[in-house]
């Protein structure tokens, strides 16, 4: 089963380091990738860039609108994805637990769901 990691950590706290620092972190985050890959875990991912580069859209009404920057005022911003396969969430857990800016933030996991042209299933439901 495919789980998609969403990594947050609070972007003060990433420009606050050194680049150095911020170097070392970018060498940690692509050898877990390297390791997750070699274990035939990653699927793909991505680091995205700071939030003010973000554009929110949404469409209402017929009409699209863009709001600069992110949808939400968080104290974490979403800063990249894993995508991860995974026999079960435990597994999926202890490799998201391998994943750097992890102790800068927090990683949301998520079941992936699949879409089917019939017999979707509504609500939070695994695997649906």
């Amino acid at each position: 089963m495919n789980y998609l990691a969403l990594v947050y950590y609070n972007e003060d706290i990433i420009r606050a380091m050194s680049q150095q620092e911020w170097d070392a972190l970018n060498r940690e985050c692509m050898a877990c990738v390297e390791g997750l890959s070699a274990s035939g875990h990653f699927v793909d991912g991505h680091a995205l860039q700071a939030t003010e580069t973000a554009t929110t859209v949404r469409l209402r009404d017929g009409k699209l609108t863009t709001t600069d920057g992110p949808f939400a005022e968080t104290k974490e911003q979403l800063a990249g994805f894993y995508l991860l396969q995974a026999r079960d969430l435990n597994e999926a857990i202890q490799l998201v637990g391998k994943i750097p800016p992890l102790r800068f933030g927090s990683v949301e996991v998520r079941p992936v769901r699949e879409l089917q042209t019939e017999g979707n299933i509504t609500g939070m439901v695994a695997g649906g």
